[in-house]
Order: C-alpha cells, then sequence, then structure tokens
C-alpha cells in the first residue's frame, strides 16, 4: 500500500435508505436537528474513517457486495439515546455480515471506532442539552413500531471537514 497524501481526505462508508425511509428519517433530521449542524441526509454509518489509500479496492469490494445482490433486509428496531440527541436503531443481520467482510479485509487499516463493535443506527436529533433528547425520544417512544426499513445501495464518501462529498454510489439488485 502507498503513503496517503499529506491533503487526501479520509473515506466513510454508509448504507442508503429506499427513497420513503430516506424522506422519513430526513423528515425528522430537519425538524429536531439543530439546523446549523445539519449539514447531512440522514445516514447509516458504516465505517468513520478509511484511509483513502483504499479508494480503488473499497469501491470494487463494495460493488461486488450489491452488483445483482437482492437488497438486505433490514427493520428500524427502536430508539435509542445517544446523551444529547436520539436515534432510531436498525437491524440488519445481512448488512451486518457485509460490514463484518469489510472490517475483516481492511483490519489493519482500521481506526479503533471502527475495529470495535457496530451499533447501527440513523440519528434524527445530536448536539442538544440532554432534556430536549429525552423529551423527542419520549415522544417519538409513543407512536413507535419495529417495522422493515429498506436499505437501498451502500455508498463511500470523502470527509473532508464539512458536508460529506459523495465518491461513489453500489445500489442493491
Amino acid at each position: 500500500m502507498t503513503q496517503d497524501p499529506p491533503a487526501a481526505a479520509p473515506i466513510i462508508v454508509t448504507a442508503l435508505f429506499g427513497k420513503g425511509d430516506a424522506t422519513y428519517f430526513d423528515g425528522l433530521r430537519r425538524a429536531h436537528f439543530p439546523p446549523e449542524r445539519n449539514q447531512l441526509a440522514a445516514h447509516l454509518t458504516m465505517f468513520h474513517h478509511l484511509p483513502p489509500s483504499l479508494e480503488v479496492e473499497l469501491k470494487q469490494r463494495l460493488a461486488g457486495e450489491t452488483r445483482g445482490v437482492p437488497a438486505p433486509a433490514a427493520r428500524v428496531a427502536g430508539l435509542m439515546s445517544l446523551g444529547r440527541g436520539v436515534a432510531f436503531r436498525i437491524e440488519s443481520l445481512e448488512l451486518e455480515d457485509i460490514r463484518d467482510r469489510l472490517r475483516d479485509a481492511f483490519a489493519s487499516m482500521l481506526t479503533p471506532q471502527d475495529s470495535a463493535g457496530w451499533r447501527p443506527h440513523v440519528t434524527v436529533q445530536n448536539k442538544v442539552e440532554p432534556y430536549q433528547a429525552k423529551a423527542l425520544q419520549a415522544a417519538l417512544e409513543v407512536e413507535f413500531h419495529p417495522r422493515p426499513v429498506a436499505i437501498a445501495g451502500l455508498a463511500s464518501w470523502w470527509y473532508r471537514g464539512g458536508p460529506w462529498e459523495p465518491l461513489s454510489r453500489h445500489m442493491f439488485a
């Protein structure tokens, strides 16, 4: 592997939601995330910081995990407190298998955060006072029922300190 250039940006990997679920989660983010901090669409982060030297291999692996492959079954399983925010917990054994394969392939280059256990979730509120987060979680729990969620694909992004820059998208069959 080659040394990363000094200005190279780390790569983030996410799962992409189907249109209806993305619209739902984005609406909650717009309503409850502090506007000055809400720079991203709703997302399910699989890896937070991969080295830029993995760009080509990562694209190949993501394409191999999605091309001609049915979308993984997934569900919104519950709500979770982030202390200063709220997220929906996502469960998908198939998506976990994909992440495990990628983790194993890149094990020697992962940050401690990415090599640790994975808690798949989509954040709808963050960086607020704890009482605000508790109130939103209580309100969402009143009407919450576990339900399927559509995982449409996988994506990679450059992280350069602000909104993420798209690198690649890989859609399930």
